[in-house]
């Protein structure tokens, strides 16, 4: 029985925004183009050399129902929450926190010039863990195994497997996926997935090309692509130094109630929310 490769649906552009305390980005998934792709939220990419596009940070804000992934590429960022919590992201580390039934936390930049650059992602909670208390997953960059997933393709493994190396993140809830892949022009992989399982791809740097036959796309930097249902993602590389995030998680299926920073399952809930974080039950 031969395996299937993944098709693409469709692939779209990031739009620029804004977010914090005016923090310039490019935000991917969450909206109005792609509001979703259930179990994600949220997709931002933020990089820039001008320090007034970063410098204001995110002072403290509130989270409750979800998970946030902060992947830093460049760039140092401090953050705190009102449960002691404490530490500076630097380049190639990821923070991975579960926000549960509530954290109020800031996220800052560590520096006043240079590069800052990374990625945040939304993780949607199953109802049954939307009030689980606050926890992180947080690892510097040697944590993270980088192993040859094929011949010139360089695999560095957040959460998932490649070769039979595990990444250090675990969340059952959503069994996540989350690699970044360095290829060069004509290098090809192909990488297994739970065929229930939603799939995306973000190019960042380079070009690469999804699918096979007719069911296939070239993806420029900047550019999100959407898989279809199947058993294999296929990428080729058409640059000489492509780099991509590949994500892939289990889909919840379940109702979405969702205000700024609070995601839950009904309206009720979501005023419960407010409520809590205005009487500084976070």
């Amino acid at each position: 029985m031969s395996l299937s490769i993944r098709p693409v649906l469709r692939s779209l552009r990031g739009l620029p925004a804004s977010d914090g305390a005016g923090v310039k980005l490019t935000r991917i998934i969450g909206s109005p183009q792609l509001p979703d792709l259930d179990p994600f939220l949220l997709l931002d990419e933020f990089g820039t050399d001008r320090p007034e596009d970063y410098l204001a940070g995110f002072p403290q804000h509130p989270h409750r129902g979800f998970e946030t992934v902060t992947y830093m590429l460049d760039g140092r960022m401090r953050h705190k929450d009102n449960h002691g919590n404490e530490g500076v992201l630097v380049p190639g580390s990821v923070q991975w926190m579960t926000a549960g039934r509530g954290i109020v936390h800031s996220e800052m930049p560590e520096q006043e010039e240079g590069r800052m650059r990374g990625f945040q992602l939304w993780v949607n909670l199953p109802s049954r863990e939307k009030m689980t208390a606050p926890k992180y997953q947080e690892y510097g960059p040697d944590r993270f195994p980088e192993v040859e997933a094929a011949p010139g393709v360089r695999a560095k493994v957040i959460a998932g497997e490649v070769a039979g190396v595990r990444g250090p993140i675990e969340q059952p809830a959503t069994a996540p996926t989350y690699l970044d892949l360095r290829l060069g022009a004509g290098d090809r992989y192909q990488h297994a997935l739970p065929a229930e399982h939603t799939v995306f791809a973000y190019v960042y740097e380079g070009s690469a090309r999804f699918g096979e036959g007719q069911d296939a796309a070239t993806v420029q930097a900047g550019e999100l692509v959407v898989l279809g249902e199947g058993d294999l993602v296929a990428m080729e590389g058409r640059d000489a130094d492509t780099r991509l995030i590949l994500v892939a998680g289990q889909p919840l299926r379940e109702p979405v109630a969702r205000y700024g920073p609070f995601v839950m399952n009904t309206q009720d809930e979501l005023r419960q929310a407010f409520a809590d974080f205005q009487a500084g039950r976070f």
